[in-house]
């Protein structure tokens, strides 16, 4: 236990302050064997749904030396959140190799997550040469925000929230076609409305040529 928690010491404080030298990046570390990753998710750990964004993982093994995609077979997995088990991923990115940064043959895949919400990013990897490494997996939380092309104000294609139970999606669109019939009704209350006054104007009109028609006899 104390080598497992020293070794895990060494390789955070190895890789903030050696690699990275900022404690900004703390919250995209994890750990995982012997070795350490930093994930990046461009544009600027904001991801739109629809839109194209890159996922980048900066590898290091204890010590600091950096863990290259040459060395190593990996796969990413992005999965829809919350993730149960047995799950299958949304998507299966191809892995390639970015000079990023100051970073050599990092491991990246370009993604277009397919809607708004959180997901869970998982990288595997496993040693191209035996005794290299242990094989590892690092797993990174993103939320993805709606399209900035999406309509703002759309209650026709909108989807209900995930949050809702069944019962208050029910209540929602019970509420929502209520809303349509009511406004149907008040559609054809304009319709005879204007039919009745367009009557009454004709029978007025009518009237008046009657008159004007016995008063010249």
């Amino acid at each position: 236990m104390t080598y497992r928690l020293n070794l895990d010491q060494t390789l955070g404080c190895t890789l903030l302050l050696l690699l990275f030298g900022s404690s900004a990046t703390a919250h995209n570390v994890q750990i995982s064997g012997d070795v350490a990753g930093v994930w990046h998710v461009e544009p600027n750990h904001n991801p739109k749904a629809g839109e194209p964004a890159k996922a980048w993982v900066a590898l290091t093994r204890k010590g600091g030396q950096i863990l290259s995609l040459e060395q190593a077979n990996c796969q990413m997995s992005v999965y829809s959140q919350p993730r149960k088990e047995g799950d299958l991923p949304v998507l299966q990115p191809a892995i390639q190799a970015i000079n990023a940064e100051k970073y050599q043959s990092v491991p990246s895949a370009d993604i277009i997550f397919p809607g708004p919400k959180r997901y869970q990013l998982e990288l595997s990897c496993t040693p191209k040469t035996q005794a290299e490494f242990q094989s590892f997996q690092l797993k990174y939380d993103v939320i993805v925000a709606p399209s900035a092309a999406a309509p703002a104000n759309n209650t026709e294609t909108s989807p209900l929230p995930e949050k809702l139970t069944e019962s208050e999606k029910t209540a929602v669109s019970i509420t929502a076609q209520q809303g349509a019939l009511s406004s149907s009704q008040s559609d054809a209350q304009w319709i005879i409305a204007a039919i009745a006054l367009s009557m009454i104007l004709g029978f007025g009109i009518l009237g008046l040529r009657i008159l004007k028609l016995t008063a010249r006899k």
